[in-house]
This record gives structure tokens, C-alpha cells and sequence, in this order.
């Protein structure tokens, strides 16, 4: 439990900081997972104490939720570009590069950070790799194509799994109404490269490797935040 309470706090403190960048009349890319809904937190607590007039738009059915918790007006792409975004990741690499999806939203993800002027990625100390791959790729595709894009995968020399649900039988279905196959790979040697190439194979929607759009990334600290 010490652990996992210290992870919380380094969580805290990367969300929390992060909420610093938050200017009056920004709109905001809302991203997902368990440290971005500290940053999400925080910017409710802003409107509510300071009075600033904010947007956001949510990545996923799960940041759209604490936004509405936490009274933060809620917009899309259709209506308004993007500020800022503020996203977490599963890996960060010295170039930041990111392995992003394990909340199974990266699609939506990563076109919210794309669009936004500014992306902060945000993220506790675990997250920080020399190289990424340790955790497994993941690639959302349509249902009707998962057999052909595993075929594929493997071919390119990845060990892949269908994921599977929590408290549900069967896959995970994402937001998008897509299954996501979670691709490991030996060595990702040019994570860019490995990007495109793995968008080109017919069925794929996205894959979780985000490349050279990071412009900030915070890193929290049971003591505090470091900002690379």
C-alpha cells in the first residue's frame, strides 16, 4: 500500500502542475488515464476558486465524465482548435516518444494532442524508459479485420494478444466500437518509422506510438515534479 500511495502522489503532483499551464479562455485537450484525472481535477478546482473561463474536450467517455464532475464545459474539434492538451502515457523515451493506449483510448488521443498548439505530456517516474517497448503496442482495429492485422503483426515480428475485459466476457471494446490488439515487439529501434508503418496495414484505426509532437513533459516525484 506505501507503494501504490507514493505513485498516487507522484501521479498528483504531474497533474497537478500541469494545471499551472492553464490559462483564462484556453480550450483544452482532456486526456485519459489515472494521472491526467488529477490534471482534470485541478482545473475544476481553478474554475471553481479562481473563476477562469475554460473548454475542454474529452479523449474518452472516462475524461468527458470527471470533466462534467468537476463542471468543466465540455466542447468538440468540430467547434474550437486546441490550446493545450494534457495527456498521460504508458512510456516516455529521452526523445519523447510515447507508447500511449492503455486505457484503450489512444485513437481519440492522439488526435486531440495533434490538434492542440501545445501538448504537455505528464506522467510519474515509472514512466520514463531509455527505449521504448517494454510495454506492448497497442493497435485498435475494426473487429472484422483482427485476424489479418494479427497475421501482419507477427510477420513483423510481434507477440500479440487480443485484449481481453475486466468484469466483462470477452474484448475490450473500445469508444470507437473497435477491438485492441496489444502488440509486443522485441526492440523499437525507430519508433516513427514503426508509427506509419503500423497505420498503413488495412483494418488499423491508430496505434499507440505518439512521435515527435511532445513539447514539455512533467514528470512527478513523491517529492515534487521534474519538467523536461
Amino acid at each position: 500500500m506505501k507503494n501504490a500511495g507514493s505513485n498516487n502522489s507522484s501521479k498528483k503532483n504531474a497533474g497537478y502542475k500541469a494545471a499551472e499551464y492553464v490559462c483564462d479562455g484556453m480550450v483544452l485537450g482532456l486526456g485519459t488515464g489515472s494521472t491526467t484525472h488529477y490534471f482534470i481535477e485541478k482545473v475544476g478546482m481553478r474554475i471553481k476558486e479562481e473563476g477562469i473561463n475554460v473548454m475542454g474536450i474529452p479523449t474518452s467517455f472516462q475524461s468527458l465524465l470527471i470533466a462534467k464532475q468537476w463542471n468543466i464545459p465540455v466542447t468538440t474539434l468540430e467547434e474550437y482548435d486546441i490550446d493545450l492538451s494534457v495527456d498521460g502515457a504508458d512510456e516516455v523515451d529521452p526523445e519523447f516518444n510515447l507508447i500511449k493506449g492503455g486505457g484503450a483510448a489512444h485513437t481519440k488521443e492522439k488526435i486531440v494532442d495533434y490538434a492542440a498548439e501545445e501538448f504537455i505530456v505528464i506522467v510519474d517516474e515509472s514512466k520514463c524508459v531509455e527505449e521504448l517497448g517494454t510495454f506492448p503496442v497497442p493497435v485498435e482495429v475494426l473487429p472484422d479485420a483482427s485476424r489479418m492485422v494479427i497475421q501482419t503483426l507477427e510477420d513483423m515480428g510481434a507477440n500479440c494478444e487480443i485484449r481481453m475485459a475486466q468484469r466483462k466476457d470477452g474484448p475490450v471494446i473500445t469508444d470507437n466500437g473497435n477491438f485492441v490488439i496489444d502488440a509486443k515487439f522485441d526492440k523499437i529501434e525507430s519508433p516513427d518509422c514503426l508509427e506509419i508503418d503500423l497505420n498503413s496495414i488495412p483494418g488499423v484505426v491508430e496505434n499507440g506510438i505518439f512521435s515527435q509532437m511532445v513539447d514539455k513533459v512533467i514528470v512527478g516525484t513523491k517529492e515534487g515534479t521534474k519538467e523536461l
